[in-house]
């Protein structure tokens, strides 16, 4: 177990239970949406047709057509498929009550859609608190994590798509009712969707950009992006992870956690006017920096030397602050220390 106040580490034998599911998922490839179902014979027309009935999303009860009566292999495959979903939901399940994180249906059913259609093959990732917690995740940590509503996608590049690929005829196709929200003017593409009712889940897309807010094209989505200054270098070189959610393990992109820790502390100092946020991104960047430090003590170090020399610069007061803090390791500490009273930083 972790001595520090800031996070709790998993047993390994968990750990090991999380890294098989994860094992298993990656060699799996399309996920079945939704849950594992059972399988129903349909005699109406005069063929016999096999069925998965299934619910696609919480209190929505699906069909999906398997094969004919008689093709053994199309329904064994299926049945295969069934059971994996099965032994899958059970182990998301395990871990949850062992404290790992586990976001909600609606969430998984998101993702599956996106991990289906290859969108994080091809470089989309999935960055904002659920990126937090699925490293959590991965490097085995327990900890306190605030409920979001929302799913940050973010792409540095154009994807690597097989073909272009509507972001919203995605996110319509989870069968959840999704709509565009409007952009901030009548001439503004959109580039969230978001599903009815105040409290509902929002799906942003984020791209880089110097200046906040600004609308990006991304035509291989048919969409748009809102700018989030230093986002090229959260985004450079991202990580397979996996999230749990749902029922699901569903493999994703992930920034880097080094990366991810700077670009929190980053985003904490421009949170004018929302001191509770600003002290989510210091909290959540100070808990994957300790649990970080056990695994690769010089991370953290490398990824503020490859920051940008204005970003870098935004961080440094923070180490007055962090300083006093009693929950903060004496080594992660020394390490934060070192890089803040440092002139660190690439060029622009």
């Amino acid at each position: 177990m972790s001595k520090t106040g800031l996070y709790r580490e998993h047993e390994l034998a968990f750990r090991t239970q999380y890294a098989e599911l994860k094992e298993r998922t990656l060699a799996t490839g399309i996920l079945l949406p939704g849950t594992p179902g059972t399988l129903a014979l349909r005699k109406g027309s005069g063929y016999p047709y096999w069925y998965r009935v299934f619910y696609s999303v919480p209190g929505k009860q699906s069909e999906e057509l398997v094969c004919k009566d008689g093709d053994a292999k199309a329904l064994q495959s299926m049945r295969d498929r069934m059971a994996f979903a099965e032994w899958s939901s059970s182990q998301v399940s395990a871990l949850r009550k062992l404290g790992f994180q586990v976001a909600d249906k609606t969430t998984a059913r998101v993702l599956v859609e996106l991990h289906n259609q290859g969108a994080f093959e091809a470089g989309l990732v999935l960055v904002g608190t659920l990126g937090y917690v699925a490293w959590l995740n991965e490097l085995g940590a327990i900890a306190i994590s605030a409920r979001t509503l929302d799913i940050d996608l973010a792409r540095r590049q154009q994807l690597k798509l097989a073909s272009s690929l509507s972001f919203l005829a995605t996110m319509q196709a989870t069968g959840l009712p999704f709509s565009a929200v409007p952009g901030l003017s009548s001439s503004a593409h959109s580039i969230s969707v978001k599903l009815p009712g105040v409290q509902a889940l929002r799906v942003d897309v984020l791209a880089p950009g110097k200046r906040l807010g600004t609308v990006i094209r991304v035509p291989e989505l048919a969409w748009a992006a809102q700018a989030v200054p230093y986002y090229d270098y959260l985004l450079d070189a991202p990580e397979p992870g996996a999230m749990l959610a749902g029922g699901h393990c569903i493999p994703v992109r992930l920034p880097q956690a080094a990366r991810l820790v700077w670009h929190k502390l980053y985003s904490s100092t421009q949170r004018r006017g929302f001191p509770e946020k600003a002290e989510k991104d210091r909290q959540q960047a100070l808990v994957l920096a300790a649990a970080l430090l056990e695994h690769d003590p010089r991370a953290l170090e490398l990824a503020f030397s490859e920051a940008p020399i204005s970003m870098a610069k935004a961080i440094k007061p923070l180490n007055r602050i962090l300083s006093k803090r009693l929950d903060i390791p004496l080594e992660l500490n020394r390490v934060l220390s070192a890089c803040l009273s440092t002139r660190n930083g690439r060029a622009e």
